[in-house]
């Protein structure tokens, strides 16, 4: 019986560098938009939410309740990358694009009209966290989606940068996120809290229209079509990925340990850590975090090729290692108060370290799934990821301060563990690839797919 590699390396369509750019860069936009989304509420969860939504507690136990809601996105992030995975895997990667963006652009414009706890009391907390579990439900599709909408369509040679592009998504957003908050915040403080807040969710709903235009006007993969025009699609693509590829699978979730924990180190605990132990100024540190952003958005690609030139692995480990190098330092230089240390020491850590290991991640985790599992498979590793390293890390960054206000160690060390299970796993995917390679890159066995 014929291997649907075969079938479907000669039945690939081939796809112009035009084309290839167009699916780059609109994977990319299509990203930017969601996480602008997704990140709204990690800036709002550190200066808005604890004070309108959980006023009864205490301000520190109001912030863990703020990340407590926040990490509710990520819980909910692998169903969603489940769900659209199946989908995704079954019928194609740009309608499963469509209908999370669509999710999203919703969720985050329903927060701008959320009532707070003082007009409708413990009823807004619970319709936050309904609101950001639907976030994270759209986000678990957006990701993998875009990601193979992006590798899937480039050109030989180039998955790494290529890959790179809907990883420019998540520094841009942020970016988006912090700027409009930034200028929101120059408002009197009682107006702020009394509408500014609401107005970056208010304005995603434009943003989603532009998305939405731009996602509806693309073809789908070669890859997919290649195994649509195979008949080589399976019926439950999770279940087949965790039955064939569960190493696999696992290394790619700790794989994401260390440029999640990083990130949300820098961003949304960073916020927390910036104004409230270094005692900086609310509207300095978002102004810190916005140029590192920005910074990360160009060094993105770079570091995708650079992966395509030395190797996905290399850069990666280069990244993970420089996180490790730069965890103590990093808290022994910003500890003395200096704005313009902090300033450096953010802007040189989220612009040219965590995009060797966020710019190569996407690549490297196409690279271990063949094509019929693959939304499913990466949604799986990177979303089970997310959770586990990035939901849970404000929380956890949180919890360990609140243990020690006055000791970074706690801190460090978090860091430190995140950084050693993601070298564990990628240095272990990388030696199983000749394993992957044998089943297939393309497709796995045509005894799996649909009669």
């Amino acid at each position: 019986m014929a291997n649907v590699r075969t079938v479907v390396a000669e039945s690939a369509p081939a796809r112009g560098l035009k084309a290839a750019l167009r699916a780059g860069v609109v994977s990319g936009i299509g990203t930017s938009i969601e996480w602008y989304d997704f990140y709204l509420y990690g800036t709002a969860g550190a200066l808005v939410f604890n004070k309108l939504f959980f006023p009864e507690i205490s301000p520190l136990a109001g912030i863990l309740a703020s990340f407590g809601v926040f990490a509710a996105g990520f819980v909910a992030r692998p169903l969603g990358g489940i769900i659209f995975g199946h989908f995704g895997d079954r019928i194609g990667r740009k309608r499963m694009l469509v209908i999370s963006m669509l999710i999203m652009g919703l969720a985050t414009f329903a927060v701008g009209l959320l009532p707070t706890y003082a007009t409708i009391g413990a009823l807004a907390p619970v319709l936050l966290v309904v609101l950001r579990v639907l976030q994270g439900l759209a986000v678990g599709g957006e990701w993998s989606g875009a990601t193979l909408l992006a590798v899937e369509s480039a050109p030989p040679g180039r998955r790494g940068l290529f890959g790179s592009f809907p990883q420019m998504g998540v520094p841009f957003g942020n970016l988006a996120s912090t700027l409009v908050f930034a200028g929101v915040l120059s408002l009197p403080q009682s107006e702020f809290l009394a509408w500014g807040w609401r107005i970056p969710f208010l304005l995603s709903v434009v943003l989603v229209g532009v998305g939405l235009f731009v996602r509806l006007r693309l073809a789908e993969t070669p890859a997919f079509q290649a195994v649509r025009n195979a008949g080589a699609l399976v019926k439950i693509p999770t279940a087949t990925a965790l039955r064939r590829f569960p190493l696999s699978i696992v290394f790619a979730v700790g794989a994401c340990f260390a440029p999640f924990i990083f990130s949300y180190f820098l961003t949304t605990f960073g916020i927390t850590y910036g104004t409230t132990v270094i005692h900086h100024p609310q509207q300095f540190v978002l102004t810190t975090m916005a140029i590192g952003s920005g910074v990360e958005f160009f060094t993105m690609p770079i570091a995708g090729a650079l992966a395509d030139r030395f190797g996905l692995r290399k850069i990666y480990l280069i990244g993970t290692i420089a996180t490790a190098i730069v965890a103590i330092p990093f808290f022994l230089a910003v500890g003395g108060g200096s704005e313009v240390v902090w300033f450096i020491a953010v802007v040189f850590c989220t612009g040219f370290i965590h995009p060797l290991m966020y710019g190569t991640l996407a690549a490297f985790s196409v690279q271990l799934f063949p094509a019929n599992i693959r939304y499913s498979a990466t949604a799986l590793g990177y979303q089970f990821g997310g959770l586990l390293g990035g939901g849970f890390a404000p929380l956890i960054f949180t919890s360990l301060l609140s243990i020690n206000t006055k000791s970074f160690g706690l801190l460090a060390a978090y860091i430190l563990f995140g950084c050693a299970v993601s070298i564990v796993c990628v240095t272990f995917a990388s030696r199983r690839k000749s394993q992957i390679d044998a089943v297939g890159i393309d497709a796995v066995s045509i005894e799996e797919k649909v009669a």
